[in-house]
């Protein structure tokens, strides 16, 4: 979110909801309210909650919300990490070829983005993001600070919005709500 933050220039304030998704909706009210008089933004993973985004914000957010930014990244936010392929590429040590081309289309882009790491060249990203045989985990130990760090740094939203919708949405949402304020 902080990449995303600062793609459209403005500043992140403090972040609410790290506790994961169902957490996040406990507490949805609370943010509407918040965002009736100062700006908001909610993102979550439409996964398979709904067929698309509408339908799932329609649940989250009945009604508008003047500072509310409410995004839903189809179907996980990995996809919006796979739609920069070079730089995702460059970071795993896979072949570009290897990234999906229209990773919105895929139904787990998170299961996609483990199996691109256990297809990395490097022996550190595997460890990371692969998890361990007989683990019975879908991710690696480091999974989350291996993504955090890619979307830090390489990870490009203005290149990776030409081939993600939501997240070509998310960004034209932020811009309109930094202009608004």
């Amino acid at each position: 979110m902080r990449k995303l933050i600062t793609q459209v220039g403005a500043e992140l304030g403090p972040v609410y909801g790290k506790y994961g998704k169902a957490s996040l909706r406990e507490k949805r009210t609370g943010y509407v309210n918040a965002a009736r008089r100062a700006p908001w933004i909610v993102l979550v993973d439409l996964d398979h909650d709904a067929p698309c985004p509408p339908p799932l914000r329609s649940d989250w957010v009945p009604v508008q919300v003047p500072f509310l930014c409410f995004r839903v990244a189809v179907r996980a936010v990995e996809a919006w990490l796979l739609a920069d392929a070079d730089a995702l590429a460059a970071f795993l040590g896979v072949s570009r070829n290897r990234i999906p081309r229209d990773p919105e289309s895929l139904q787990d882009p998170k299961t996609a983005m483990v199996n691109l790491a256990r297809a990395s060249r490097r022996t550190a990203i595997r460890a990371d993001m692969v998890p361990r045989d007989g683990s019975g985990r879908p991710i690696g130990p480091a999974y989350a600070s291996r993504l955090i760090e890619f979307a830090s740094s390489p990870w490009r939203p203005d290149i990776a919005a030409q081939r993600s919708d939501s997240l070509r949405r998310a960004l034209a949402c932020l811009e309109k709500l930094t202009n608004v304020v």
